[in-house]
């Protein structure tokens, strides 16, 4: 374990899916913050690339609301992601963890969205955002894996139904925005 190992050198290593930083920061329990940083950074730069997007498109108010409600809901995903596949993982398949390395490794996990600041270039930022998903589910595979303590298989069946409340919570939350007025026009 190591505690005070760098937050860019974890989130090298989470982005190159090394299961060892999986391990050492489901077993540090002071890498929290660290977690929580990383969803912020990721947060930011998705805000940042869609924001810029949105203000070349003409929309410069649209593109704070934007940038704001990209914040707030990648907090509450992680958050809710972390717990639901905590239960799946633990109710279901019998997997070893705690909230707390859910937490953690989930977080992690999210480093590849760092891409996203490059959303707001035409079709590059699309496919590149689109990579950088991908890339952060088979993340989150490995970190549910081993925080649960799981076979990938497990791993996988636990993202998947993790993920459809999370796709909901997402999709109403978005439907509030623009009944709200802070949607597009």
């Amino acid at each position: 374990m190591q505690s005070n190992a760098s937050l860019v050198d974890r989130m090298v290593r989470a982005a190159r899916l090394d299961v060892n930083l999986y391990e050492e920061v489901e077993a540090d329990l002071t890498a929290t913050s660290q977690a929580a940083t990383v969803v912020g950074i990721v947060a930011i730069c998705g805000g940042i690339g869609n924001g810029v997007a949105q203000a070349i498109a003409g929309h410069p108010g649209a593109a704070v609301g934007l940038f704001i409600y990209q914040i707030i809901v990648a907090f509450v995903a992680w958050i809710a992601w972390s717990y639901i596949t905590f239960w799946v993982g633990t109710s279901i398949f019998k997997g070893t963890a705690t909230p707390g390395e859910m937490l953690r490794t989930i977080g992690f996990a999210q480093t590849p969205g760092v891409l996203n600041i490059v959303a707001f270039i035409p079709v590059l930022g699309g496919f590149i955002g689109f990579v950088a998903g991908i890339w952060a589910l088979i993340s989150g595979i490995i970190a549910i894996r081993q925080a649960l303590d799981i076979t990938t298989g497990q791993a996988v069946i636990t993202a998947i139904i993790g993920a459809i409340p999370l796709f909901l919570l997402i999709c109403l939350s978005g439907t509030v925005l623009v009944l709200l007025g802070g949607g597009t026009q």
